[in-house]
């Protein structure tokens, strides 16, 4: 997740204040109060020194107004083209699990049975946010959390493989 994109997209949108572009973030990354305020700010400051972004007016309630560049608009664009290889954080999961295997730790059932576990709560977790989405009608919403569930389902059947294979 990229603050910094996150931010070009919404004034991309329309110019705003700090904090407005910090709800509306979390909002856009369906995470309600867990992006730090002085992280826009700091990014925020980045993109005016790159010239990405301005802040020369302020608003009715003497908050600075932010607004997208030419530059900034071209940046975002850009951006939206570049494909995107696929990383996630499973990713250091098949690094930990590799380790494992190259040491022959003894508690590597255990450490399959924890992931499956956590990955359990969090599909539980999804699917009911999934659901929400689908009765608010946010199709974009729903289709984002759909994508992270396959992929959950998805490093699911790759533990059971292991397991069975630890079985055999």
């Amino acid at each position: 997740m990229s603050v910094k994109y996150g931010l070009l997209t919404l004034l991309y949108q329309q110019d705003n204040h700090g904090y407005e572009l910090k709800v509306e973030l979390e909002s856009l990354l369906s995470i309600k109060g867990k992006i730090n305020p002085g992280q826009i700010y700091t990014t925020l400051d980045r993109l005016i020194r790159d010239q990405l972004v301005s802040s020369a007016e302020i608003d009715d309630q003497e908050r600075k107004l932010y607004k997208l560049e030419k530059s900034g608009e071209n940046e975002f664009k850009k951006w939206l083209l570049e494909p995107v290889p696929y990383h996630s954080t499973k990713d250091d999961f098949h690094f930990k699990w590799s380790c494992a295997r190259k040491i022959h730790f003894e508690q590597e059932k255990i450490m399959l049975e924890q992931q499956k576990a956590m990955i359990m709560k969090d599909v539980i977790e999804l699917t009911k946010l999934k659901t929400e989405f689908l009765i608010q009608n946010e199709e974009h919403k729903y289709l984002l959390i759909n994508g992270t569930l396959l992929h959950l389902e998805a490093d699911l059947n790759w533990i059971s493989q292991i397991e069975n294979r630890i079985r055999s």
